[in-house]
């Protein structure tokens, strides 16, 4: 019943978009949301249709709810007022998606039993393995079902902020390859490389894939295989990545963080490892982690020179190449590890710019900026070509 469930509001997601595209392309006026959920109750009385209502209505209007923000998300990005990277518009959903979904609202009346099941309308009792307590009633549940063909119930629930003790401490992190994270205060984050690790593994779940022909049975089994590593993949990397977020917020009361170009350094020849160290969710996690327990979060701007500048005195020394990991200053002779030193340079920018918010002076170079520094050295080069696969 959810393999029907998910079927059906692919459906209605992808008549609302073609209904959309041929008014368009017609030159009639923009079809509207009341015109859309209006024609989903006339078309439900069809007979070639009929089968839409063997599933909950609810679920059918999730699905133009989604298309319904999928527009608006476009149009505003088209406009220019939505931040981040331009939006596409809305495409058609295929029944061949990795990724399936459906969401049920708090006035379909979902429930969970006491013997902790999930009840939807019209599937029944789902058996659940929760993963953690709900701390409050939820207003929705969306249901997915992965490549892996593994199903989650993703709740979503209000909670109140979980302010922690202050403390004086802070720190400054420069994100890496060879360590994951280097601290300000001296101590390095080995990085996991969790894909690299289980890339025997994935390499012999490909080659099975290879061998099999395109969309048989054996092909699919093959398929989820490939599938199941590239997962084990994702939650490991993502359970470590939780931990770590988790004890330096716990540990520091501000926490100030270099803003990389995440996007541009995946388009170089170190993308394979820079999508395995996962920097855009580990600092997604601290931001939020940060806000949710009043700790003060900040990003330095891209082209401070935090390798160059000497934390001791002050004094830039100039572009290294990637090669040189210690450097002694000219200046007043101190001798400094690369990493170490910019993690340091780090915390005195994002303590500069937390000073300049409260009122204090600070000069033009050291104002946020959303970017990271960029160097004009070679960068040494990898044996292993891009990564394909989305776990990475």
């Amino acid at each position: 019943m959810l393999a029907r469930t998910f079927g059906c509001a692919r459906v209605v997601f992808n008549d609302g978009l073609r209904a959309r595209q041929e008014a368009r392309k017609t030159g009639q006026p923009y079809v509207t949301d009341a015109q859309l959920s209006a024609a989903l109750t006339a078309v439900k009385q069809q007979p070639e249709r009929a089968w839409l209502g063997e599933v909950s209505a609810a679920v059918l209007q999730q699905a133009l709810a989604d298309l319904n923000a999928a527009y608006r998300a476009f149009f505003a990005s088209v406009a220019g007022k939505r931040k981040g990277r331009q939006v596409g518009p809305p495409r058609f959903r295929s029944r061949k998606d990795r990724r399936q979904s459906i969401r049920f609202t708090r006035n379909t009346r979902f429930a969970i039993t006491e013997a902790g099941k999930l009840r939807l309308p019209k599937i029944g009792e789902v058996e659940v393995r929760w993963s953690r307590h709900l701390p409050a009633d939820p207003s929705s549940v969306t249901v997915i079902r992965d490549a892996s063909g593994r199903y989650f119930a993703s709740f979503v629930v209000e909670v109140a902020d979980d302010p922690l003790p202050s403390i004086e401490s802070d720190v400054g992190i420069d994100l890496g390859l060879t360590h994951f994270a280097v601290l300000s205060d001296g101590r390095k984050v080995a990085s996991p490389r969790f894909l690299r690790r289980a890339e025997r593994k994935l390499r012999t779940a490909q080659k099975a894939l290879s061998r099999k022909d395109q969309d048989s049975r054996n092909w699919e089994k093959a398929r989820v295989k490939v599938a199941r590593v590239h997962a084990r993949v994702v939650d490991a990397r993502r359970d470590w990545l939780h931990k770590e977020s988790t004890r330096i917020i716990r540990e520091n009361q501000a926490v100030y963080v270099e803003d990389l170009c995440i996007r541009g350094l995946a388009r170089t020849h170190l993308a394979k490892s820079v999508h395995d160290a996962g920097w855009g969710m580990f600092v997604a996690m601290l931001e939020y982690k940060a806000a949710r327990h009043h700790r003060t979060f900040a990003k330095i701007g891209r082209f401070e020179p935090t390798s160059q500048v000497c934390s001791a005195c002050g004094v830039k020394d100039g572009p290294k190449p990637l090669s040189v990991r210690k450097w002694t200053c000219g200046s007043c002779g101190t001798v400094h590890d690369r990493d170490i030193n910019a993690a340091r340079n780090i915390v005195t920018l994002g303590r500069r710019a937390t000073l300049n918010a409260c009122g204090d002076g600070i000069r033009p170079g050291l104002l946020w900026r959303l970017s990271v520094k960029q160097e004009p050295t070679e960068v040494p080069r990898e044996r292993h070509g891009r990564n394909p696969q989305p776990s990475g």
